[in-house]
């Protein structure tokens, strides 16, 4: 056994409003203030696989304690998610390769034939506790029901089989915090829910050992 790379593929479910900033540098009047990140070429809203990284990685690593960098993080984390190293430090190379998840298309031409749109526009208030003067601002949501496709892939490296079974029960914790807490912003208001489903594990290359997720 040596070099593999498994492909962990399924679905990600919005279960509350999801918000994951774009660009917002230039507002026209009546703009919204927060819009979603979108897909350059369809226009709809997608999930950056660094969103899903940078918050899988903050919630594994809250179960070891916490750390001051990324750098710093347990040896169970570094491992899957790479460390860019410094002075007295070697980089270490991520184990896991997120992908950008785009909306299921069917789910889009289903949410369309109904007349429905793909997000929605959500008012919240700050309020000044000195004045107790209100502050609105419009945030963009993905409405609750859209569907994403999910893609991760795992290198199994050469050398390293031994820990394969324990990066996967890692990834599965991932995903279960990751499920249990939220996604993008707002998730204190309510925003940020998913649940992963459907998936399946592919042996994409080489020869690697059967593995379980238990998401």
């Amino acid at each position: 056994m040596g070099y593999a790379k498994i492909m962990i593929k399924g679905e990600i479910e919005i279960v509350t409003g999801l918000h994951i900033g774009g660009a917002d540098a230039y507002s026209a009047i009546g703009a919204v203030d927060s819009p979603v990140v979108r897909d350059a070429i369809s226009g709809n809203p997608i999930i950056p696989g660094s969103s899903l990284k940078g918050k899988m990685r903050a919630l594994l690593q809250r179960t070891y304690g916490a750390s001051p960098s990324h750098n710093d993080d347990h040896p169970e984390v570094l491992r899957l998610f790479g460390s860019s190293g410094g002075a007295d430090r070697d980089i270490i190379p991520s184990r896991l390769k997120f992908g950008d998840c785009f909306m299921n298309q069917e789910r889009v031409e289903e949410l369309k034939s109904a007349n429905i749109r793909l997000t929605e526009i959500k008012t919240e208030n700050t309020i000044d506790r000195r004045t107790s003067m209100a502050n609105p601002r419009q945030i963009e949501r993905v409405i609750r029901g859209t569907v994403f496709d999910f893609e991760l892939i795992y290198d199994v490296l050469h050398g390293h089989e031994s820990e394969v079974d324990k990066d996967f029960q890692n990834i599965s914790k991932g995903m279960k915090l990751l499920e249990n807490d939220y996604l993008g912003g707002h998730g204190s208001r309510g925003s940020g829910k998913i649940k992963f489903r459907n998936l399946e594990i592919i042996n994409i290359y080489g020869d690697a050992p059967l593995v379980e997720l238990g998401v």
